[in-house]
């Protein structure tokens, strides 16, 4: 049986493709559109139909991550509540509402046409129900907790679900606005950065900050019901709208100014981390109500809300790590998961069967489509005849400082890049992480660069959860090690940080094995493979030209290796040092890098 999964229409879509329980392929629309996209997720299908070869007559059942018709009217309850209030703002927001179901129902008359108008194919569920799926299922619990948070999936803004074999059952829902996302995206917009899009900046602000207006989040999360989230509307305008929806009760309690432009550093490192503070105490004490309430130790956690590495890492202080479990992509996107795996199920009707399921189901390109865009960009380039010669050229080429752009393999699916798409460097390469942020990511010196290291030497180094194979969580680096550049740690030791393994991407663990051999330890930087606020790259075509306008020193995609300065480019294997020798490889390097 094939089953299309495609997550709502409202942003971050994306399309899976399942085989008998299989995921074949999965992809996000906006890294083959490579732009922000909504409504349906065309491109995304596309390639799941060409990844499995198959046309619209071959699918079976199509799952709808929306129920756009009781999205509406949740929305619109809440917006009549409002109208006496603010009958402009609510009249604003109702417009846009309609509007957007109009266009959430075409989307579905052009999904009914492809199953042939039989609309027992096309199926809808509840977009929160398809978050917990996403967690749920591929989690390998019998029975669990589930908790889903995120700023408005079908008007609901929070669900506590129990999964047990092939059911999950709603215990307890959120409704719009009582969202702390929507409240983490009002402190991102007044901490200076895009609300709805860089939440990930204002949580590492967090880490530079005190919390010293927690208590007055925690009052303006917690209302008047106990400890579930629940917004005290006095602390809002009356629409719940602008671009700032704080009342003067807000800034009069914080002593802030209500213009963000007026605000100091110390200020807005302070509100980001009084937010940052507030969600990990409301979410703490919702997960261990429900826990005792229940009677379960193991949880699951999807929703936008949970794509915060810092927030996931505070749980697992409190619960046991290897009885958490997050999924590669918590937000919108993985939805086309869990309506696939929903639909699964419920065609079924059956015992649970084990959800076979890899990050790396995107797009792969062969040697020959990789040459063609190389020659026809007029790249020069040396080609490496086998594997073994490719990683000692990528080693080489890190061994001298440079940054290099690694691209093999099929895409990841999510939002982090996990080794096939991924920029890296040495870590202990002079100037690496002013060159990181400087010529090639042009971001904010306060966020942090991830670390790949892989699985069996881990614990030599870092103390981490199996979340960390995802970067879903913080680990931290541990006391008798002092081999990793400073540079590269958060406060309290923290470290973002990526767990390889052999079993899942074999050839990125050999290039940090074959590095490990000559420097002090196979751990390598990890950053996504992109230009500055494009998402990460697809194609051959992307990975080139994202070299040319940027930085990269260097880039090996597939057996092409390119690069833009003379190099000592040698293929046979690299001999290993003792252990005197590793500790002063690098440490003393003089290579010339970007910007040194």
């Amino acid at each position: 049986m094939r089953i299309l999964g495609l997550s709502s229409f409202r942003h971050d879509t994306a399309a899976a493709l399942l085989e008998d329980g299989r995921i074949v392929a999965a992809i996000e629309n906006d890294k083959v559109a490579r732009s922000r996209t909504r409504g349906l997720p065309e491109g995304a299908i596309r390639f799941c139909f060409t990844a499995a070869s198959v046309k619209w007559e071959a699918i079976d059942l199509i799952a709808v991550a929306t129920q756009p018709l009781k999205a509406w009217l949740r929305r619109s309850g809440l917006r009549a509540r409002r109208a006496l209030l603010a009958p402009v703002a609510s009249a604003y927001y109702e417009a846009n509402e309609l509007s957007a179901l109009a266009r959430s129902l075409n989307d579905l008359r052009v999904l009914r046409k492809h199953s042939g108008n039989a609309p027992q194919k096309v199926l809808n569920f509840d977009e929160h129900l398809c978050h917990a799926a996403s967690a749920f299922f591929p989690s390998g619990f019998d029975r669990a907790l589930i908790i889903v948070l995120d700023e408005d999936g079908d008007g609901n803004s929070g669900t506590v679900a129990v999964g047990e074999a092939t059911r999950i059952h709603p215990v307890h829902r959120f409704r719009f606005p009582h969202s702390l996302a929507w409240l983490y995206s009002q402190v991102t917009d007044m901490a200076g950065f895009v609300p709805h899009q860089e939440e990930h900046k204002a949580q590492w602000l967090s880490l530079e900050g005190s919390p010293v207006f927690k208590p007055v989040f925690l009052k303006m999360l917690r209302g008047s019901r106990g400890l579930a989230p629940h917004l005290d509307y006095s602390y809002f305008n009356r629409g719940l709208a602008q671009r700032l929806a704080f009342s003067p009760k807000f800034y009069a309690e914080t002593g802030l100014s209500s213009d963000p432009s007026k605000l100091t550093d110390d200020e807005r490192r302070s509100l980001a981390s009084s937010v940052q503070q507030a969600c990990v105490e409301v979410v703490t004490d919702l997960v261990e109500h429900f826990r005792k309430t229940e009677n379960l130790s193991q949880a699951c956690f999807a929703g936008g809300l949970f794509q915060n590495p810092l927030l996931v890492a505070a749980l697992e202080k409190n619960l046991n790590p290897q009885q958490i479990f997050v999924p590669p992509a918590p937000g919108n996107a993985g939805t086309a998961l869990g309506s696939a795996f929903l639909a699964w199920h419920r065609a079924q009707n059956s015992t649970r069967t084990p959800v076979q399921f890899s990050v790396y189901c995107g797009p792969r390109f062969t040697s020959q489509e990789t040459k063609e865009v190389l020659d026809n960009c007029k790249a020069r380039y040396a080609v490496q005849v086998t594997e073994d010669r490719k990683i000692d050229a990528a080693t080489q080429l890190l061994l001298d400082g440079k940054i290099v752009g690694w691209f093999q393999g099929a895409a990841e699916f999510g939002p982090r890049a996990l080794g096939n798409r991924s920029v890296v460097a040495s870590p202990w390469a002079p100037f690496v992480k002013e060159n990181l942020n400087d010529f090639i990511k042009h971001r904010e010196w306060f966020r942090p660069f991830a670390l790949s290291v892989t699985e069996e030497d881990c614990d030599r180094y870092f103390e981490a959860s199996r979340q960390c194979r995802v970067m879903n969580s913080m680990a931290r680096v541990r006391p008798d090690q002092d081999c990793l550049p400073e540079c590269f740690m958060l406060p309290n030791g923290q470290v973002r940080l990526h767990i390889v393994e052999q079993q899942t991407n074999p050839l990125f663990w050999r290039l940090l094995k074959h590095f490990g051999q000559r420097a002090p330890a196979p751990i390598l930087v990890n950053t996504s493979f992109n230009l500055f606020g494009e998402p990460l790259v697809l194609s051959p075509r992307d990975a080139a030209r994202s070299y040319f306008c940027s930085g990269l020193d260097a880039l090996v995609v597939h057996n092409f290796v390119l690069s833009k300065a003379a190099t000592r480019m040698f293929f046979p294997n690299l001999p290993s040092k003792s252990e005197e020798e590793k500790k002063q490889t690098l440490l003393s390097s003089s290579a010339p890098t970007i910007g040194s």
